[in-house]
């Protein structure tokens, strides 16, 4: 497994950008004389809010993951904007995410450029973001899955200029969203993105969503799991014990990964460096 940091000037975003990527070994150290890699299938995986891309580095289960289901992970940073464009800045998230950071990374590295090969996911802010981006860009995305999943458009609607259980203010959903009238009949909506996707005749991800049950944000998830069961939207939602901390992202995670067809786990490799005796 290979870890590394990648910096670029990003024409979405009006500055360089910094992204981190764990490459399984394989691929950046080919074995001599063996056959031709085939290319990598990929996770684009977003982080939650207050985070940054470095986040995902704190936990072994990131290299883990790459290696047990042979992906490499692209982990870029969201800036607390929840992956969604900023038209008023002229900071473009949603394209960064969608179109830029995609087209940059399967230039530089060995990535399929399948669709079906391709995944957008994240936990909380993330979650929400790779919900967005996935249906957004589902010419690009064929998998969307989503840990607890940040879905406050609830909370920006009866939003005050005092901060809200979540420490947001009124100010702050309309410097990231827009005016509230965004939030319904836009990208931004997942709910109508999908049906007006699917009603456009194009193909949806596969979709997972799971949250813990003593998560805040589980009525939210659980809303938008109706009103896409209401619109024949197909996916997968599950509910399970926890709340909105790490013990639940990373199983789930694991869980949702698992799901996607062609995706399939490892066998662990021996270790090139033990010698027998």
């Amino acid at each position: 497994m290979a870890l590394i940091q990648c910096s670029f000037a990003s024409m979405t975003l009006h500055r360089n950008v910094n992204f981190f990527a764990v490459v399984p070994g394989d691929f950046m150290f080919p074995i001599p004389g063996g056959a031709p890699a085939q290319p990598l299938k990929t996770l684009y995986l977003l982080h939650g809010y207050t985070g940054c891309s470095a986040d995902w580095l704190k936990s072994s289960d990131i290299g883990d993951i790459s290696q047990q289901f042979n992906l490499a992970i692209i982990m870029p940073d969201g800036e607390n904007h929840f992956y969604v464009n900023d038209k008023q800045r002229g900071d473009l998230y949603s394209d960064y995410i969608g179109r830029e950071l995609v087209e940059f990374t399967r230039r530089v590295f060995p990535l399929s450029r399948k669709r079906e090969d391709t995944i957008i996911g994240g936990i909380s802010m993330g979650g929400c973001g790779a919900i967005i981006n996935g249906l957004r860009f589902c010419d690009t995305f064929g998998h969307v899955v989503a840990i607890s999943p940040a879905l406050v458009y609830d909370d920006y609607k009866e939003a005050t200029d005092a901060p809200n259980p979540l420490g947001l203010t009124r100010g702050y959903y309309e410097s990231v969203f827009g005016p509230i009238e965004n939030m319904t009949g836009t990208y931004i909506d997942p709910a109508w993105s999908a049906k007006h996707q699917k009603e456009a005749g194009k193909t949806l991800p596969t979709i997972y969503m799971a949250t813990g049950r003593n998560d805040r944000l589980c009525i939210p998830a659980r809303r938008l799991h109706e009103a896409w069961q209401e619109a024949g939207i197909d996916h997968v939602y599950e509910e399970g014990p926890g709340t909105h901390e790490a013990i639940f992202f990373y199983p789930h995670l694991r869980g949702g990964l698992a799901r996607i067809p062609g995706i399939e786990r490892m066998p662990e490799m021996p270790n090139p460096f033990w010698i027998d005796g």
